[in-house]
């Protein structure tokens, strides 16, 4: 069985994601990268993997189909069978699995209609988390 091995990221909508990550960093001291994202990398992720404090855009359609103003990332061990997994347990799938440089990603909305973000990052094999 795949498992949740911890948090990818945050992401919701902003008014103004420049001004917002600006008094993050100025009162919270949060470090944002030159794309205007923070990236954490905790001891206890696997390599090759990070979390994410992400504004977007207002007007941004990466949540869709979701309605709600945010959505979250999980970091999996077995993206395929994540997938699997969470059909079985009536979730909807939304578009099809994808493979970057950082990975693979795959995507589903919840029984409450959020939508949620698997990442498997490109160091994990399934089977050896």
């Amino acid at each position: 069985m795949a498992q949740v091995l911890g948090l990818g990221g945050i992401f919701f909508k902003s008014k103004d994601r420049k001004a917002l990550t600006e008094w993050y960093g100025k009162w919270l001291n949060i470090p944002v990268d030159v794309q205007g994202y923070v990236s954490l990398i905790p001891d206890s992720l696997p390599n090759g993997s990070y979390s994410v404090w992400g504004p977007f855009k207002q007007d941004t359609g990466y949540f869709e189909p979701s309605s709600k103003e945010f959505m979250i990332n999980l970091i999996v061990d077995d993206l395929k069978q994540a997938l699997a997994q969470v059909v079985e347990g009536g979730a909807e799938l939304s578009g099809a699995p994808e493979q970057t440089e950082y990975g693979r990603y795959g995507w589903f909305i919840d029984p409450d209609g959020n939508k949620v973000e698997l990442w498997q990052p490109s160091g994990i094999i399934p089977g050896q988390s």
